[in-house]
């Protein structure tokens, strides 16, 4: 009996205390299975059918001005014009090699509507060079441009102030999706480290809770208890 009232206390407590996180992955987990990902990435404000265009007579790489070498290149396209982003440091003009020092205001807007419905109208744009770690868009090159769109939903766009490329997009919800991660992995700084201190500490106690509940049945079953005695 001694045995049996501490796995209840202990049962009890445990369950106290993992109790609202349990809640917290039980909510999240519901949904996370009831969310289209396709959703979750915007899918519904991009224009899907967005393709860059054919570019001839384009400049042969040799022709750059480059000191050390090409190591890696891209093709980025900014108000209908070619360009070259080599070593992820310089912007070519792909047609005339003129060094383009990033984007402007303008150009990010162009560029974000490219990639946007037509629906979206622009509400305002503002250029982030530095942000905290908790930021919707942490861990992903700067400066940025933010093209904020009208509507509910504040779909917000962000293209590179250095070459132009159209990054991603955020949105409301979104934003509760990285909520419930955070919640779900316990990850409160980058959200995806799944081998925080945190989770592994309430992962063992679950396990210990879920097994003293099983302990503590065995102990306490009437059923149990009348087989015991017919054994005897």
């Amino acid at each position: 009996m001694r045995k049996a009232k501490l796995l209840r206390k202990s049962h009890r407590y445990l369950g106290l205390i993992l109790g609202i996180q349990f809640l917290m992955w039980t909510i999240s987990g519901l949904y996370f299975s009831w969310t289209d990902l396709d959703d979750i990435h915007g899918d519904g404000f991009k224009n899907l059918e967005h393709q860059a265009n054919f570019h001839q007579n384009l400049i042969a790489f040799s022709a750059l001005d480059i000191a050390k070498g090409i190591q890696k290149i891209e093709l980025r396209e900014i108000n209908q014009e070619p360009y070259y982003w080599i070593n992820n440091e310089k912007l070519f003009n792909a047609t005339t090699g003129v060094v383009k020092k990033g984007v402007t205001e303008k150009e990010a807007i162009s560029i974000a509507q490219e990639y946007m419905q037509a629906s979206l109208k622009v509400k305002e744009v503002e250029l982030i060079k530095e942000l905290g770690k908790h930021h919707e868009y942490r861990n992903k090159p700067l400066p940025v441009y933010v093209i904020t769109f009208e509507g509910s939903d504040k779909v917000k766009a962000y293209v590179s102030q250095k070459d132009g490329r159209f990054v991603t997009l955020r949105h409301e919800r979104w934003r509760w999706f990285d909520f419930l991660w955070m919640l779900h992995t316990m990850d409160y700084e980058g959200r995806d480290n799944f081998n925080t201190f945190l989770l592994r500490f309430f992962s063992l106690f679950g396990l210990m809770t879920i097994l003293s509940g099983f302990v503590l049945w065995f102990i306490s079953s009437p059923t149990l208890r009348k087989l015991k005695r017919k054994a005897k």
